[in-house]
């Protein structure tokens, strides 16, 4: 059984036996793709073994892969051109004509970022990034206008209210917004709160829409140690991070780097780091 995906926000692993087939034709499902739920509570117990491609998901089933690179080889990585606009369309043809909402995501205790979704999904996209707090700054038309005021504010930071009502204006002091988190910073949060004396300073003088506080129920008494593993109990998932209990410690997992990932039955065997001093 392999790891070949997995599922934010609500958290889960795909899972799949399939086995890569030669004969097959290009495309053509090897196997089943099965979703193992990581509700809090949830027992794991497996060990992980070789690493190789996770190939594709799709509605018909899993199409295995043998190639060595993982998580994903040539063939099988993908890359989502929207991730990388300004507003220049790097399509064919634009095709984000929806509403874009823009908004700025904090994570724990003083790493903030600014992002766009359609804004029928704000809520989702923040709780996919295990956002702690956030607010929608405003809604535009389409992506294209999105991308360039996010890639504005990524340069220069966010606007403060002219003090006679006019136009806004560029904060003076301020620094620009990442447009990204990597996972080991919001590993490196786990346990903390948001600091909110920064937070404010951040949004002084910034007209918003609405505003978020998002709890994941992870009720953490010290920071977790970053290991990859697949074994204990699951206390909870935050975006794409899996927390483990085993063994009186507790373990913060990126669900992306089990992607690609054998498991063979029983995982309690691996000598894991200790969390003593994990604070320290």
């Amino acid at each position: 059984m392999q790891v070949v995906g997995y599922d934010t926000p609500s958290g889960g692993l795909f899972v799949s036996d399939g086995a890569p087939d030669p004969a097959a034709p290009p495309g053509v499902a090897t196997g089943d793709a099965d979703r193992v739920a990581l509700d809090p509570g949830t027992d794991l117990s497996w060990r992980l073994g070789e690493r190789r491609c996770a190939g594709a998901v799709h509605e018909d089933g899993h199409v295995a892969c043998g190639n060595d690179a993982a998580p994903y080889c040539e063939d099988h990585r993908s890359t989502w051109v929207c991730a990388r606009c300004t507003g220049t369309c790097l399509k064919a043809e634009m095709d984000c004509f929806d509403d874009h909402a823009i908004y700025v995501a904090a994570f724990a205790p003083d790493v903030f970022k600014v992002g766009v979704t359609r804004e029928w999904r704000l809520d989702t996209r923040l709780r996919e990034q295990g956002a702690d707090r956030a607010i929608h700054l405003r809604t535009v038309d389409d992506g294209r206008i999105a991308r360039e005021i996010e890639s504005s504010i990524a340069a220069r930071g966010l606007d403060r209210d002219a003090p006679d009502g006019g136009a806004a204006a560029p904060r003076p002091d301020a620094d620009g917004l990442p447009d990204r988190v990597r996972v080991p910073t919001k590993i490196a949060g786990l346990g903390d709160a948001v600091d909110a004396a920064a937070w404010e300073r951040l949004l002084d003088g910034v007209d918003y829409e609405a505003s978020f506080e998002f709890d994941y129920g992870l009720a953490l008494a010290e920071r977790p140690v970053a290991e990859t593993v697949a074994a204990g109990t699951v206390v909870g998932t935050k975006g794409r991070v899996l927390v483990l209990e085993n063994r009186g410690t507790t373990y913060a997992v990126d669900m992306r780097d089990l992607v690609g990932y054998e498991l063979e039955e029983g995982g309690g065997d691996r000598d894991l780091q200790s969390s003593l001093g994990a604070f320290g």
